[in-house]
């Protein structure tokens, strides 16, 4: 039965990489076989391919600007299987560079996230969320500023903080 919740162990890592576009170059065996799909499924997909319809867009578009900036990003995500089943993870993207500097792909180690941290995720998704759906993801980013304002701290203060 598909919307079912899936989880991988503590101490186990999904590693997946991508080129410049997103398109999925490598992913490792827990990768492969959370996602429900075969590696030929996967390998040159886009990694949007995993989207849940639950992630507000603002955290995507955060993601992007960062590691395209050749910054390192956290974030909580929800993926969606083949099947229609899901998984949350707490990842950490990051580009990878040549000898000159040039951001040549992009690599991402994901672990389970707390119950702590989707208990407070979950609202603020779901709250990004329907601003979006009211008013765009110029509402939703306006909402996560005006709540990061509120905490006195940074994106990433507030999501290492969880």
């Amino acid at each position: 039965m598909p919307n079912q919740e899936l989880t991988f162990g503590d101490e186990q890592f999904i590693v997946s990489k991508t080129d410049l576009n997103g398109k999925i170059t490598y992913g490792n065996s827990l990768f492969i076989t959370m996602s429900g799909y075969n590696e030929l499924e996967l390998i040159d997909q886009p990694h949007n391919i995993l989207r849940h319809e639950d992630m507000p867009a603002i955290v995507f578009k955060l993601l992007w600007t960062r590691i395209k900036e050749g910054k390192e990003i956290f974030a909580y995500v929800k993926n969606k299987t083949k099947n229609g089943d899901f998984y949350w993870v707490f990842a950490h993207v990051t580009p990878s560079f040549d000898t000159n500097r040039q951001i040549t792909n992009y690599h991402s180690v994901r672990r389970q996230p707390t119950q702590k941290a989707l208990d407070v995720i979950k609202p603020l998704y779901s709250m990004l969320l329907q601003k979006e759906k009211s008013g765009g993801i110029s509402a939703s980013e306006a909402t996560l500023n005006q709540i990061l304002k509120d905490k006195g701290m940074s994106y990433d203060e507030f999501i290492l903080s969880l």
